[in-house]
């Protein structure tokens, strides 16, 4: 599988969620990327759910500790 890894980590918090949505909304059908974060982005799935409904994937493939890494699909 070819992907961008978007590493969100030193991103200002208020420009994380609105560099991922940029980054998704730019993924081909098909496309992915892996997200790169410090903490679990629970929370970011739950908005995708929201607004981007039945349009992605979420993949796990890391799950911390200190690193989680998930891999985000357009559908």
């Amino acid at each position: 599988m070819t992907y961008t890894e978007l590493d969100i980590r030193p991103v200002p918090p208020r420009e994380k969620h609105p560099t991922i949505f940029a980054t998704f909304d730019k993924l081909t059908a098909g496309g992915t990327f892996q997200l790169i974060n410090d903490h679990d982005p629970m929370p970011l799935y739950y908005q995708f759910n929201a607004e981007r409904p039945n349009k992605f994937n979420w993949e796990y493939v890391e799950k911390g500790p200190e690193v989680w890494r998930v891999n985000i699909s357009k559908l």
